[in-house]
């Protein structure tokens, strides 16, 4: 496991009768760009939480970024990025002001806050709008800037939940390039989404139905398995097969 930085073996969740994650095993390794796909209701929400540390497990195993899931949920949250499909950030705060907070909250010096808040205004062409609330920005400035502080203390694992929803295709194009940025300096990416242009960037993908995983390859060879042009034709043979349509009971 010295490349894994993500490992489960028959983890599943229960809420009372209801089985909202059924026994999923799979592994991600350093560095890679992982997709995490499923319709409305397959489980992959109450997944990502645990792997998370947000959520305890009914059974199973997980370890994330070298730490049990069950047993270390506080180090697992050390050693992770988040970023959720809802915006995050502070909206009355500047945009340093968020980078500042951030950086504390993940227990970094201030001279690295500093000169890494520097670096990724540079980056994004946010220099101009430091001192500008994050309420005033556009979505998509608001979205790449979120993503920037998810990783802001290099975490091992960052985990995007449909991260680019409802943002234009460029701003699109635009946060897959620091994603890929991110991969190339070996931070693991998890990620949720729900375009199925967005899942032929991945290395990886696993497409969860009923709380299950029914499909886990490379975007090509899940194409060619499945006789399809795209990924679309084959998400749509694989999530076809869902009975239940809530993530929760």
């Amino acid at each position: 496991m010295n490349n894994k930085v993500i490992y489960t073996e028959n983890l599943t969740k229960r809420f009372g009768k209801f089985v909202a994650v059924d026994r999923i095993s799979f592994e991600v390794n350093k560095g890679e760009i992982f997709g995490f796909l499923g319709a409305n209701g397959a489980g992959k929400t109450t997944a990502m939480r645990m792997l998370c540390g947000l959520s305890r497990p009914t059974s199973g195993k997980g370890v994330v970024a070298g730490y049990d899931i069950f047993k270390q949920s506080e180090y697992v949250k050390k050693n992770i990025g988040y970023m959720s499909q809802k915006f995050s950030l502070y909206e009355d705060l500047k945009v340093w002001e968020n980078l500042r907070l951030f950086g504390g909250i993940y227990g970094m010096k201030e001279k690295e806050i500093s000169a890494k808040t520097d670096l990724i205004l540079h980056e994004l062409g946010l220099e101009k709008e430091r001192n500008a609330l994050i309420k005033t920005l556009p979505l998509g400035w608001k979205q790449k800037l979120s993503f920037s502080v998810s990783i802001f203390h290099e975490p091992e694992i960052v985990f995007l939940d449909e991260p680019t929803g409802g943002v234009d295709p460029v701003t699109r194009r635009q946060f897959w390039a620091l994603i890929y940025a991110a991969a190339d300096r070996g931070i693991t990416i998890f990620v949720t989404t729900h375009y199925m242009d967005e899942a032929e960037y991945c290395d990886r993908l696993s497409i969860m139905v009923d709380g299950k995983i029914e499909a886990l390859d490379t975007p090509g060879n899940l194409k060619s398995k499945y006789e399809a042009r795209d990924m679309y034709d084959v998400f749509y043979q694989i999530a076809r097969k869902a009975k239940r349509n809530d993530d929760q009971p």
